[in-house]
């Protein structure tokens, strides 16, 4: 199979997001126009050595700008923006990612997100700056993976963990500890509105939309699965946008490799089979609602946490 020049374009414009480089600055270091390098992203043919001159200044391996094998991403803009691109033609989306699914979340969790991710940056953070302005970068590209969830309406199939809901409802939406008790009680609020928002997704039993609850235990990190007309692609990453996020630790990966997709289609599966499903998954969320609904918040650890999850 020869090269695919549109994919290659993708990436790079995901790569060049995550730069923070200008297009006016990358195309003027490689010796090339704007214009060019904005062909380029959208799947015109580019020279090796072009292709070469992007991926020493982009800082990614040629293998992973064209394609080959496993894609990796240190940046959550990056990760952000790949997915957002793999969701625009996907038929069908395989979500396992923390206790809440971004393309299935409320407006008001979108609201809500920018204030908590920018929170989440410690004080002392390495390049604090330019992952504050990675915030807003993030933002407008969930926005547009949003925007373009709801007009194109693809088939969801979204796990969620009810540890990790559990942990949600107890502490809230929240980028770092300690807060003031009034933002907590806030926070608590936005947190139970979300699980009563999936909890009224299920009873409405969209079509396009199947949500299950996992008991057991599922793995740490994230991962999606796009399928569009028989082509496969998995993204497995640990950045994630619900209790504790992460936006500035780790590496993300993505792949069309069919053994990865297979091995990860079997945890599905097997999550799959023992979820609550329907009714029944409806009944627990409203169970845990009203268990907490009373309860007291905790109070909050007075230790500043050196890693903002």
């Amino acid at each position: 199979m020869g090269l695919q020049y549109e994919d290659i374009g993708r990436r790079l414009k995901a790569f060049r997001l995550a730069s923070g480089l200008s297009a006016d600055e990358i195309a003027q270091r490689i010796g090339i126009s704007r214009t060019a390098l904005y062909r380029f992203e959208k799947g015109e043919l580019a020279k090796i050595e072009t292709l070469e001159k992007l991926s020493e200044l982009l800082e990614v391996s040629m293998p992973t700008l064209l394609g080959v094998g496993m894609e990796y991403m240190p940046s959550a803009v990056s990760y952000f923006e790949r997915t957002r691109q793999l969701e625009e033609s996907a038929d069908q989306i395989i979500v396992l990612a923390g206790p809440i699914s971004f393309l299935l979340a409320s407006d008001q969790f979108e609201v809500a997100l920018e204030q908590v991710l920018r929170e989440s940056v410690p004080d002392d953070a390495p390049r604090r700056d330019r992952t504050l302005a990675d915030v807003d970068a993030i933002m407008e590209i969930l926005h547009a993976r949003k925007q373009t969830y709801k007009r194109r309406r693809p088939n969801i199939v979204n796990l969620m963990s009810t540890v990790q809901i559990e942990k949600f409802l107890t502490n809230g939406l929240i980028g770092r500890r300690p807060l003031s008790d009034t933002k907590r009680a806030k926070r608590l609020e936005i947190a139970r509105q979300e699980i009563e928002h999936f909890a009224s997704l299920i009873e409405e039993d969209s079509m396009g939309v199947q949500i299950g609850l996992v008991r057991d235990t599922l793995p740490h990190n994230g991962f999606q699965i796009f399928r569009e007309d028989g082509k496969r692609t998995i993204t497995i990453s640990p950045f994630r946008l619900g209790e504790d996020p992460n936006i500035r630790v780790g590496v993300a990966m993505a792949t069309s490799a069919p053994e990865a997709i297979a091995l990860h289609e079997n945890i599905v599966n097997d999550a799959w089979r023992t979820a609550l499903k329907g009714e029944s998954a409806a009944k627990f969320l409203r169970h845990l609602l009203d268990e907490h609904r009373d309860e007291p918040a905790a109070p909050t650890p007075l230790r500043k946490r050196a890693n903002a999850k």
